[in-house]
């Protein structure tokens, strides 16, 4: 009808389509906003999407749904699932548990000099080692501590992306040269 209005009046060729003038003009008038379906799928795509990044990207639509649901935003599943499909979001599997430390080996095994006597009566008789892992903003850093038995203070630490034999050796060498490398000191 727009094509042809500048042949025809709106009146006949309403009448000629079966449609409303009214209905026409509306349209002319809406025609570049959004309608209201439009704009409610909108809005449940910012809440999928929303939704799927505060759970990593882990969570697929039956999840996604009772944490919308919880929010008090009920959707059917089906319809989060298609929103998911329309905006390309695929949850990431949980990857599988590798065990990667082989116990099985033939190589020689460092003696237990603590033999699980953790109590120390003065500075600087034992020390005792950890390694753990901690997520930051640029990803996984790998911290060792060594720790004094007696104070249960920290003497040496180092930190590094990647757990390597040097990660613990500079946490020693820093425990070593902040007590002037005492002699006699049992590290486990």
């Amino acid at each position: 009808m727009l094509e042809h209005s500048h042949r025809f009046s709106v009146v006949r060729m309403a009448s000629v389509l079966g449609v409303s003038r009214s209905g026409y003009y509306k349209w002319q008038k809406t025609r570049f906003q959004p309608s209201q379906l439009e704009q409610t799928r909108e809005r449940l795509d910012r809440r999928v999407k929303e939704a799927f990044g505060q759970s990593k990207q882990r969570d697929g639509a039956r999840r996604i749904q009772a944490t919308l649901a919880t929010n008090g935003h009920p959707y059917d599943v089906k319809t989060i699932g298609a929103s998911m499909r329309r905006q390309s979001l695929v949850p990431k599997a949980a990857r599988k548990f590798v065990v990667t430390t082989d116990s099985d080996h033939s190589l020689p095994v460092a003696p237990n000099l603590l033999e699980q006597d953790f109590e120390a009566t003065a500075p600087n008789q034992k020390w005792a080692g950890e390694i753990t892992y901690l997520m930051s903003s640029e990803g996984w850093l790998y911290l060792a501590v060594i720790i004094d038995l007696y104070s249960r203070s920290v003497v040496g630490w180092s930190m590094n992306t990647r757990m390597t034999a040097d990660l613990v050796c500079d946490a020693l060498e820093m425990a070593l040269w902040r007590h002037n490398f005492p002699t006699g000191v049992i590290s486990q």
